[in-house]
């Protein structure tokens, strides 16, 4: 056996980080559970889950309110995973990370407050053929509200972005670039530091969609140099209705309130309010603090693995089922760029992606189908949708064999 490079990272325990996961330890339809669907939302661990009903059952109070224990209680909980998004994402300091309810309230964040104030007729917005709705749509009414121009870089047949058309697009009139980290449609990876250096260099901004990325990939926003970074928490095993939005302190103080209510604001006068500094001039009202508290939980569970493992595991998986699935007759992979994470965005010869879907279902097999919420992405290729099974760090060889078995059957039916 070769022998490991010292500075490679240790390998994952697969099989006791299953342990941690209640939800995967269960039958569908008489199968075993293969879930596969980790690109809509991860699943939790058990220190998540204990988190969560630790809050219910022994600290439930608002936060930033009373004097008494449990709502301090809460308070520290609520406040002191700030701290632990700072570590995620290894932001410069803590009152640059934002509480928000997911990655697309964190663009419409940006796209309502330091839009308005930036931009103006003539100048333009630059996206990607690869985004996400939630990264299309508050820029398209953005230019409306302001009359900008949206203006996008377009992807090859692999799916990669055209590097050679993006120093064409992001011109002297751009003002911000917003891209996906990890296209959710097709795995690709995308080459931020360089699209960064692109817009920089004209003045623009960046704003990076890391709904994908952060549940696979390390993310150092410093090294990135991006200035705004968006993540949700049901994709990095936390759970729903909460993410966080990491800004550079010099813009967030610069950027107007986007919501009024409590909690945001330093002093209200029936005439005029003044506002609380970045982070809470954004989080106004009560926030969902058990959804902050699990989220903190969640990346403190991914930390202590260590993201450099997971990716180095995930990419060994999804290495072993490129190759396991290149061998099914009739399966068409959509999107193939050099650069990907465990995205196998597919088509079968003759059958509709749903079809598809639904007899995997049946063998217990979970995977995704439809437009991903990338209707440009699938009008590039031709499609209205595509079947798509997203793997995690969680996932094993052996679901991937039992994946490729299901599939043989589900030809076998059609």
């Amino acid at each position: 056996m070769t022998a490991m490079p010292t500075d490679a990272p240790s390998p994952l325990d697969v099989e006791a980080i299953r342990a941690d996961f209640p939800c995967l330890h269960q039958q569908v339809h008489g199968k075993p559970l293969v879930y596969l669907d980790n690109a809509a939302s991860s699943q939790t661990p058990q220190a998540v889950l204990d988190a969560l009903t630790h809050y219910y059952t022994h600290d439930r109070a608002n936060v930033h309110r009373g004097v008494h224990e449990l709502s301090q209680r809460a308070s520290a909980a609520y406040d002191g995973a700030r701290s632990r998004i700072q570590a995620f994402l290894n932001a410069e300091r803590e009152e640059e990370c934002v509480y928000v309810r997911g990655t697309t309230e964190a663009i419409n964040l940006v796209a309502q407050s330091w839009g308005p104030a930036n931009v103006g007729p003539g100048d333009e917005i630059v996206i990607t053929q690869l985004e996400h709705h939630a990264n299309i749509v508050p820029w398209q009414l953005l230019c409306q509200r302001t009359g900008a121009t949206l203006r996008h870089i377009p992807i090859d047949a692999a799916g990669a972005l055209r590097m050679d058309v993006a120093a064409e697009v992001i011109g002297p009139r751009c003002k911000l670039v917003a891209v996906a980290h990890v296209s959710n449609a097709l795995g690709t990876i995308n080459p931020v530091a360089e699209i960064v250096r692109l817009a920089h260099a004209q003045g623009a901004l960046v704003l990076v969609d890391g709904a994908q990325a952060t549940p696979h990939l390390p993310v150092d926003v410093q090294a990135l140099g991006c200035d705004f970074y968006a993540f949700s928490g049901h994709k990095v095993c936390g759970p729903t209705g909460i993410g966080a939005l990491w800004g550079r302190h010099h813009l967030l103080e610069a950027m107007p309130p986007w919501q009024g209510g409590g909690d945001m604001i330093s002093e209200v006068r029936l005439d005029v309010s003044t506002y609380q500094p970045p982070p809470l001039r954004f989080e106004a009202g009560t926030h969902h603090i058990a959804g902050v508290i699990g989220l903190g939980a969640a990346l403190d569970y991914l930390m202590d693995l260590g993201m450099d493992r997971i990716a180095a595991y995930e990419h060994d998986l999804f290495t072993y089922a490129t190759a396991r699935l290149a061998t099914v007759e009739r399966i068409r992979p959509v999107g193939t760029a050099a650069h990907k994470a465990g995205v196998f965005s597919f088509l079968v010869d003759g059958a509709h992606p749903t079809d598809v879907g639904t007899l995997l279902d049946s063998q217990g097999i979970a995977v995704r189908t439809g437009h991903h919420c990338a209707q440009p992405v699938m009008t590039f290729y031709g499609v209205s949708a595509t079947a798509r099974a997203s793997f995690a760090f969680y996932n094993t060889r052996d679901e991937v064999d039992r994946f490729v078995e299901a599939l043989h059957k589900v030809l076998s039916w059609l």
